[in-house]
């Protein structure tokens, strides 16, 4: 059997042509359509053999007797890892990502739910965007706020750019509430004791006894505790009516939105492909059986260089893969560097 390393550049250039004529058409391919493509330059006859051997060597397929071939797993494998290096999308969506990320702003879950549109608009394919759990992440900031005599709000940003706010009573020791000095040593205290730690430091810390400002800043720290807890992982997903319309069968839409409804096995999913940086996983690759039909490119994003979530696209296997992934690859660029440099949800 042919290794894809054994594949001759006639082979290549046919098979290549095969799968983009596929992706363009959804239809299968005919040995005097391949023939006709600029980059193939030999007879449909010839074609036509060189298609017998991809075919008996599994990178394409026959659906019907009489019918054209279409692209196997194997063979959108060999096309994707021919792609090379990421090339930039098209003037279109650079110029769509380009305004989205010069006009975005607020906190980071917003900022997060509009990017997940944004890649399933350019894309037309259903686009999820995770965000790491609070659990995961690194305190970079705390301000304490006195919002009225008895109120105090507790504000907390995250290495992942995660920014948890949470109210809290400074308690019954300042029954006239607190002063402007009772509050700075309390935002002494939780710097001094949290910022540049990992937030499952949160669990144990408690400020020195008997230092001035310790009974805010514990009670600082038991209402960042709760708004950690309750903040969890964030999953955005969108493009529901485009799975609707990239599949042929019904039973594989519903299966495909049925993986997409739930959360805890893609954000699963997501974590075991993007250790290895931007990735597209194709059929069986995605370890998921009712995904055999689809395509997955997955990359990571960060936040002042520590990681902060993933992004990914879902779609056919017959997917757009040169515009996708360069799509994906420039949104999770920006993405990252609006996380280091513009802080949604600080200021």
């Amino acid at each position: 059997m042919l290794d894809d390393r054994d594949l001759d550049q006639r082979k290549a250039a046919i098979l290549r042509a095969v799968v983009q004529q596929y992706i363009e058409t959804a239809q299968p391919v005919g040995s005097t359509t391949v023939a006709a493509r600029p980059d193939v330059a030999v007879s449909s006859a010839t074609v036509r053999n060189e298609m017998t051997v991809l075919e008996r060597e599994g990178y394409l397929a026959q659906p019907h007797t009489s019918a054209g071939r279409v692209p196997t797993e194997k063979g959108y494998r060999f096309f994707v890892d021919g792609l090379g290096g990421v090339d930039s999308p098209s003037p279109t969506s650079i110029r769509a990502v380009r305004d989205f990320f010069a006009s975005a702003h607020g906190e980071l879950e917003s900022m997060l739910r509009e990017t997940t549109r944004l890649l399933s608009s350019l894309t037309h394919s259903a686009a999820v965007v995770v965000g790491d759990a609070p659990e995961v992440a690194d305190v970079r900031s705390v301000q304490l706020v006195d919002l009225s005599p008895r109120t105090v709000l507790a504000v907390v940003v995250l290495s992942n750019g995660v920014v948890l706010k949470r109210t809290f009573d400074p308690g019954p020791e300042f029954p006239d509430g607190l002063s402007s000095d009772d509050l700075a040593d309390a935002q002494s205290l939780v710097v001094q004791g949290l910022v540049g730690r990992g937030v499952a430091t949160l669990a144990t810390w408690t400020a020195p006894p008997g230092a001035r400002g310790a009974v805010v800043a514990d009670a600082a720290a038991d209402a960042v505790r709760l708004a950690v807890a309750e903040a969890g992982q964030q999953v955005f997903v969108d493009g529901a009516a485009h799975v609707a319309g990239s599949f042929e069968t019904r039973e594989t839409v519903e299966q495909v939105l049925t993986i997409l409804e739930q959360h805890f096995v893609v954000v699963s999913l997501l974590k075991e492909l993007i250790d290895g940086g931007l990735t597209v996983a194709i059929g069986s690759e995605t370890g998921v059986e009712t995904l055999a039909d689809c395509a997955l490119v997955v990359a990571p994003y960060s936040a002042g260089g520590s990681p902060a979530g993933a992004i990914a696209v879902l779609g056919p296997t017959r997917m757009d893969y040169a515009e996708t992934v360069s799509t994906v690859s420039v949104v999770s660029r920006r993405l990252s560097r609006m996380l280091t440099e513009g802080r949604p949800g600080e200021g």
